[in-house]
């Protein structure tokens, strides 16, 4: 009678002893992340918002629209159709010329990229190399200027 019994708790006392092995709970988040009484760098928090990146995409798939014959570049009949087609405020010559920084009648990506880089960088007001909400053309906050 003692040997099944023996073996009853043995066996009680391995099954609890891997349980408890596996459902370890993990230190909390607070003793594997110092506590940070003044807030951390620019770069160390995680930024909402659109990255130049994200904005040079996202502007060069819908400026590459207009490139109806595909060769990677936009000429003024390519851009003006476009604008016309989005039924686009302004005049479409004088918003290609700004992008046809070396007037050879056409907008290639590098055109397309220093243009987009420069915008960006006006419409980021506070230079924190993200586009908020508040900063973002078209938002009810953004400042109300040529975009």
């Amino acid at each position: 009678m003692i040997r099944p019994t023996i073996f009853v708790v043995a066996l009680g006392l391995q099954t609890a002893a891997a349980v408890a092995q596996t459902t370890t709970p993990l230190p909390a988040p607070a003793q594997t992340a110092p506590s940070s009484p003044a807030p951390a760098a620019k770069s160390d928090q995680p930024k909402s918002g659109l990255t130049l990146e994200k904005f040079e995409a996202r502007r060069e798939r819908a400026f590459m629209r207009a490139d109806t014959d595909n060769d990677g570049k936009v000429s003024l009949t390519e851009w003006t159709a476009f604008q016309t087609t989005r039924k686009a405020k302004g005049d479409p010559a004088k918003s290609f010329a700004r992008i046809d920084t070396n007037k050879d009648g056409f907008v290639d990506r590098g055109e397309l990229d220093a243009f987009l880089a420069e915008r960006f960088a006006r419409l980021d007001k506070n230079s924190d190399g993200v586009l908020g909400a508040d900063e973002r053309p078209g938002h009810k906050t953004a400042p109300n200027q040529e975009q």
